[in-house]
């Protein structure tokens, strides 16, 4: 079960609303939704969530890049609405990498399954991670809320309702709540 909503600061509080990402499909599209909400420039919250999975805050403030943060890059990697959010900058890859670039691919004779010494760790056991695997545990911009009273610790620790708890520290639980 996914929940995803905007929260837009205002001089009179903040104003929430419940938003359809169907047709979202990048993050461009994102920010222009949240932009969309905002009155005048103000910060905008996208905050989304998979029930005990994962959740996500995009932050943006007028023209300015949004900010991201994830709770858990592998499990929001299973997700359309995750794979909006974890970015080719976000996850540290290089943009547009497709791929391991086979001109590049050292074929020594191992490549009918049987796994080179160097491909093994310590143990023996394969080495199965690449650059491109996505990481387990959050990424992003930890302080995306610190200023509006959320720290970087509270953040990563944060559990069960996070995204009720994120709008208690704001005063937004109530508008929230209104929308869920």
């Amino acid at each position: 079960m996914y929940f995803a909503a905007l929260l837009a600061r205002t001089e009179d509080g903040w104003e929430a609303s419940d938003t359809e990402l169907d047709d979202v499909e990048t993050l461009s599209d994102l920010a222009d939704l949240a932009r969309e909400a905002a009155p005048d420039e103000d910060t905008v919250l996208v905050l989304i969530e998979q029930e005990g999975g994962w959740f996500g805050v995009v932050r943006v403030d007028g023209e300015d890049d949004p900010r991201i943060y994830v709770s858990d890059a592998a499990a929001a990697a299973r997700s359309s609405y995750g794979e909006i959010l974890l970015t080719d900058e976000l996850l540290g890859r290089d943009p547009g990498a497709d791929g391991p670039d086979l001109d590049a691919l050292d074929l020594d004779g191992t490549e009918d399954g049987e796994p080179d010494d160097a491909d093994t760790g310590e143990d023996g056991a394969a080495d199965t991670g690449s650059a491109d695997s996505v990481p387990h545990g959050p990424v992003g911009d930890a302080l995306v809320l610190d200023d509006l009273g959320v720290s970087e610790k509270d953040l990563r620790s944060l559990s069960g309702d996070a995204l009720g708890e994120i709008a208690e520290v704001l005063g937004a639980a109530e508008v929230l709540e209104t929308v869920r």
